[in-house]
């Protein structure tokens, strides 16, 4: 399966310091229903550092069963402790999961030899699809394009999540792309920068809003129909970076449960609700 397209990597709703499945299953019916490509639960926008194990195989099984085959599912499992990264798979493998998105090893700063030697090891436990995750800015440690090209070589490595924030890199990679392999961006504001390259598609947390609207440029773009999705996307680039403007996922999950998709705006520390200035802005650029 070709990882291409929209894949919208989940918010984890909460209330009352519980998962609520409630929302997540109102939010997942909403998101199948987008024309969205797949869907990435338990990754950074999900607030994985914060979810404990038996939630995390709990989010798992209500997420195959919401989705019921629907969209591909990727889930969010990396490390910096290999042999817990391998060990975890035994959950992951349990249900009928499309894939993983594997982040680089944060906070140990092991150097290119040690991330390939890594991501091997998570390569040869399973015969899962791996989508690496390059964000040098969280982890420490930046994905060089020559060990990507190496990893790419492994047959269930099948693509990237590109965050390297090096356009340089991106470019060269986007031009020099490892055969069957896929190159989505994690920088939502590139996300029209990386189609018209040749690249495959985002894994992006903006585009839990105005959905419609990334998959029109998706489409547009898939068409030859570049103006259309240069005007369309110059309205998104605007609405982008409010997003950002505060820790990532507070300010997506308060526009969600002001638009009733989920009940309740809530996260985990370390993170903190948004500030009534953000909340202003984004009242208004989302109408409410």
């Amino acid at each position: 399966m070709k990882v291409q397209g929209i894949y919208i990597p989940l918010i984890t709703p909460f209330a009352n310091d519980k998962v609520d499945f409630d929302s997540y299953k109102r939010m997942l019916d909403y998101y199948i229903g987008k024309e969205i490509n797949g869907i990435i639960p338990l990754a950074t926008t999900g607030e994985i550092p914060t979810i404990s194990e038996y939630e995390y195989e709990e989010i798992i099984e209500k997420t195959m069963e919401y989705n019921n085959n629907r969209l591909p599912v990727f889930i969010g499992l990396g490390g910096n402790n290999t042999k817990e990264v391998i060990n975890k798979l035994k959950i992951v493998e349990k249900y009928k999961v499309d894939g993983i998105l594997s982040v680089c090893p944060y906070y140990s700063r092991p150097d290119q030899r040690g991330i390939y030697e890594h991501f091997l090891k998570i390569s040869e436990a399973t015969a899962l699809d791996i989508v690496l995750y390059n964000i040098p800015y969280r982890t420490g440690r930046n994905i060089e394009n020559d060990t990507i090209y190496k990893l790419a070589e492994l047959k269930n490595i099948v693509g990237v999540k590109d965050s390297c924030g090096d356009i340089k890199q991106t470019t060269d990679l986007l031009l020099n792309p490892p055969k069957d392999f896929s190159i989505m961006t994690g920088e939502d504001i590139l996300f029209y920068t990386n189609l018209v390259y040749g690249g495959d598609g985002g894994i992006m947390a903006s585009s839990h809003l105005r959905t419609d609207e990334f998959v029109e440029v998706y489409k547009a773009i898939k068409d030859n129909n570049h103006k259309v999705a240069l005007d369309k996307w110059k309205e998104l680039a605007k609405f982008i970076p409010m997003l950002f403007e505060e820790p990532n996922p507070a300010p997506i999950k308060y526009c969600l449960s002001k638009l009733g998709l989920i009940n309740s705006d809530e996260v985990r520390l370390p993170l903190v609700e948004i500030t009534d200035t953000l909340k202003n802005k984004l009242d208004k650029a989302l109408s409410l």
